[in-house]
């Protein structure tokens, strides 16, 4: 893309393994990717195996072409229109502009930022993609105490996605490995992420 001004990193891994506050840590311009979820009466929801619920935790819940489609504006364009989504109410509630201020490089945080890795690498927007893992005991506590906080759903949903979704969290990070995403904690993360911001000067052989 001859107008690009910037460039990607997705940073993606199970729900609970620190994506946000780590990308709030590296202090470069965020998009959360949790706001291109579809809304609640979508019809092209996925549901939970039996039930009529909604399976949030399934890739076809969120809407894949929005998030790439805002991501290369922002490369090209370096601000763009999000929505602002609220999960406790499945709806967008909202829009705000995300402007990069100039930056090169900048942060796209997600469960799913895994599935357009491969577009975004095809498209020449990618700086590097980043999957997080940890133990997911911990993963578990920490996002059990977030959502309950926020109030995103009803505790009993919260417990019972909890388990699932802690027995599945090694399969999870494989899954976005396999997808082009690299595995590693958030010292190796941070790591990665300022080699990118600050790359090593180009000295002249002498």
């Amino acid at each position: 893309m001859s107008s690009q001004t910037a460039r990607v990193i997705l940073l993606t891994g199970p729900s609970g393994s620190g994506k946000s506050s780590l990308a709030a840590r590296t202090g470069l311009p965020v998009l959360p990717l949790d706001d291109f979820y579809k809304e609640g009466d979508d019809p092209s929801l996925p549901l939970l195996p039996g039930t009529t619920a909604t399976d949030w935790d399934a890739p076809d819940s969120w809407n894949a072409d929005a998030a790439v489609a805002a991501i290369a504006r922002l490369c090209a364009e370096g601000a763009v229109d999000t929505p602002v989504y609220s999960l406790a109410a499945s709806a967008v509630t909202g829009h705000t502009r995300l402007d990069l201020g100039g930056a090169p490089v900048f942060l796209a945080e997600g469960i799913f930022a895994a599935e357009i890795a491969g577009r975004c690498r095809d498209l020449g927007l990618l700086a590097d993609a980043l999957c997080l893992r940890g133990r997911p005991s911990t993963t578990a506590r920490r996002r059990f105490v977030r959502d309950l906080r926020e109030g995103r759903k009803s505790v009993r949903f919260l417990v019972r996605r909890g388990w699932h979704l802690m027995r599945a969290e090694r399969g999870i990070v494989a899954r976005q490995t396999t997808l082009g995403c690299h595995p590693c904690g958030h010292t190796e993360a941070m790591a990665r992420i300022d080699t990118v911001t600050h790359p090593a000067p180009v000295t002249a052989d002498a």
